[in-house]
């Protein structure tokens, strides 16, 4: 969010000397001359980041997202006088320290807090605005959309009709993906998708579940599992859990296929693939009925203070996650970890 002011500071007379390498900012006029420093609150381990800085302020974007120690060393930092905090973010869910510990208390701590929805963002037209309002439901509706502090509960895709699957197209594909959530006790979840125009959809799917068969599956056999769901097809990449390690060892030893490491954050995953599910962007064909099944299943953990989903009928769930995050997200600028030989 800083690069842009940039260009506006200096149409504004002030003389800025940015070195982004080094995460420092140097704005000044006749009078006064500032220095702004970039961190990232990204993990516990940020809080080192600003260990010995002294501060005058502090801006934290997104707030919510970081974790509370990286944010109260900044706020230890500002040790000169008058110095100011300024915080924005996306609610989340209502155990959440920084809604308990400052909007919650922002009359002892002698903060101004401020609401805004997507009605008070200047920049929105209206057919933005309800397109962005489709986009959610449940719980995430009521956090992006109307800004409350609130809890999920029941379906994580309550959407999931049967109005949202459809067979698979006759047309011819222009690309084809697989996504790989790897068990050996656990369920094995692959989905084959095929691009058409501007949609993707999961047109087939294997999916092996140990307990249930009484037996369990090598690595080389799911591996010829997967040479079996794709055929003569010629696939751009297999997307893998990245926690299955032995699994990516034999797809690269192979040495047919390019393996991406899936994004497994959990929680930007759903949000990502529900926008994903309700644009129309991906689509389920009805011949992959786990993935039908999982989605009918697929809940949030009640009993966590927390946003969690219960670590059951989610192996599907989860490649199709892996597949939005990894692919459908960043497309041709994914990283792949074994090429082609």
């Amino acid at each position: 969010m800083v690069i842009p002011l940039l260009p506006i500071l200096k149409e504004l007379g002030f003389s800025v000397k940015d070195n982004i390498s080094s995460s420092r900012i140097t704005v000044s006029d006749k009078k006064k001359e500032i220095t702004l420093i970039l961190f990232s609150g990204k993990d516990e381990s940020s809080a080192s980041l600003i260990q010995g800085v002294t501060l005058s302020g502090v801006l934290f974007d997104e707030v919510a997202l970081m974790p509370r120690s990286f944010v109260e060393q900044a706020l230890a930092r500002c040790s000169v006088s008058g110095s100011k905090f300024f915080f924005n973010c996306n609610p989340e869910y209502p155990y959440h320290w920084f809604y308990k510990e400052w909007i919650k208390k922002c009359d002892d701590k002698r903060a101004l807090y401020i609401h805004f929805t997507m009605q008070d963002n200047p920049s929105l037209s209206d057919e933005m605005i309800s397109r962005y309002e489709s986009l959610y439901s449940g719980a995430f509706y009521r956090r992006f959309v109307k800004g409350e502090w609130v809890s999920v509960s029941g379906a994580v895709y309550p959407f999931m009709d049967s109005s949202m699957f459809c067979p698979v197209p006759d047309e011819e594909f222009h690309e084809f993906v697989v996504s790989c959530d790897y068990g050996t006790v656990n369920p094995s979840s692959f989905g084959l998708w095929g691009r058409k125009d501007f949609v993707w959809y999961r047109i087939d799917e294997y999916y092996f579940d140990s307990k249930k068969e009484g037996v369990m599956r090598t690595d080389e056999e799911h591996y010829d599992a997967l040479i079996s769901l794709i055929g003569e097809r010629s696939i751009e990449a297999i997307i893998v859990d990245p926690s299955a390690k032995s699994f990516i060892e034999v797809i690269k030893r192979k040495g047919k296929f390019v393996v991406m490491t899936a994004d497994n954050n959990v929680l930007d995953g759903i949000r990502k693939t529900s926008s994903a599910l309700k644009e129309k962007r991906i689509v389920i064909c009805d011949n992959c009925e786990d993935a039908k099944r999982e989605f009918s299943l697929y809940r949030w953990d009640e009993k966590k203070s927390k946003d969690t989903v219960l670590k059951e009928n989610d192996h599907a769930m989860d490649d199709i996650r892996y597949f939005v995050t990894t692919y459908l997200e960043n497309g041709d600028s994914c990283f792949a970890i074994a090429a082609k030989r």
